[in-house]
């Protein structure tokens, strides 16, 4: 196989462990809401497209749900990831694309979400959590 023909499928993953390893940097206490800030958007990119119609209105409220519980939970933010990873799937075989210029970005979202899922249902850890032998013991952070 041409490895240039692997690149739509690479680069998302590496967008993914780019994103993670950017967010395993934020400080915890403010890692968390920060991650369910992004599955509230996440619930509404596909809006302005509009290729499921109305069922883009149910899906983007079960998404606000969702980064509702992920202020409190890294396991909904998780299944937000996993959510939009199916909505990704869905819009990519309609043919209405997250980015209506780049035909298969709906597949590439699909491809990168589940890499933030994976790290999100891990508990969102630091990067000096990430690196092996360097598991440091997370602090109950009250809220």
């Amino acid at each position: 196989m041409n490895l240039a023909g692997l690149l739509p499928y690479v680069t998302p993953i590496g967008i993914g462990l780019l994103v993670v390893l950017l967010l395993s940097l934020v400080p915890d206490p403010h890692r968390r809401p920060l991650n369910a800030l992004g599955i509230a958007g996440a619930g509404g990119v596909y809006f302005s497209g509009g290729g499921l119609g109305a069922w883009e209105l149910p899906f983007g409220a079960l998404m606000l749900y969702v980064a509702y519980r992920g202020l409190t939970s890294w396991t909904f933010i998780g299944i937000g990831w996993l959510l939009h990873t199916a909505w990704d799937v869905v819009h990519h075989l309609k043919g209405n694309p997250i980015l209506p210029f780049a035909h298969d970005s709906s597949l590439g979202c699909a491809i990168c979400d589940p890499v933030i899922a994976l790290w999100c249902l891990r508990g969102g850890p630091s990067l000096r959590e990430l690196l092996p032998g360097r598991r440091v013991p997370r602090r109950r952070v009250v809220t």
